[in-house]
């Protein structure tokens, strides 16, 4: 019952708007969320982290898990489909994807522009938080879910196209010096 309070005091936002700013930070929303989250429920969100864990670790949310599992194959998916490409080896214990994750990593390791990539990624993103959402909106899974999202649109709106080129031009050059 706490959830509701908790989540009828959250204001909304754009995922997608990249360059709007946010109504709330992930700090105040943290420390909103102490004041009506059990220690379990505080635990989860407190490790909840857009980069899931390489091996699977139940977090004791059902929501988590399934966002956990779905983004770690489109990351091993990238990051198989990006060492094919420099000709390397990528070895790893998940060997096969569902063909709409080979489908996303394909189509966003075949842009031009990173910035795009990260753009039509961040976009897949919401999409599967979306998709996985829970029934009940005011469970703690929907906390789960704001939080993501708002991880989320904070990651998107710290992406700078001039630096993000420069970095980018930095690593391709240092992994084809490797290559050498």
């Amino acid at each position: 019952m706490n959830q509701y309070y908790l989540l009828a005091q959250l204001p909304s936002f754009s995922v997608e708007d990249v360059h709007g700013n946010l109504p709330i930070t992930e700090e105040y929303f943290f420390d909103l969320c102490t004041r009506f989250l059990d220690k379990k429920s505080m635990k989860i969100l407190s490790e909840l982290s857009l980069e899931p864990p390489k091996t699977y670790k139940s977090t004791g949310s059902v929501f988590v898990d399934e966002w956990y599992k779905k983004e770690r194959s489109l990351r091993f998916a990238l990051a198989q489909i990006r060492a094919l490409k420099l000709n390397k080896k990528y070895e790893l214990d998940e060997n096969s994807f569902s063909p709409d994750i080979v489908q996303v990593a394909r189509t966003a390791t075949g842009m031009e522009s990173p910035l795009s990539a990260e753009l039509f990624l961040n976009k897949y993103r919401l999409d599967l938080i979306e998709s996985i959402r829970p029934n009940d909106s005011f469970s703690v899974d929907s906390v789960f879910e704001y939080a993501l999202k708002l991880k989320l649109a904070q990651r998107m709106r710290k992406f700078d196209v001039e630096t993000g080129m420069a970095s980018y031009k930095k690593i391709y050059e240092k992994i084809l010096g490797d290559n050498k």
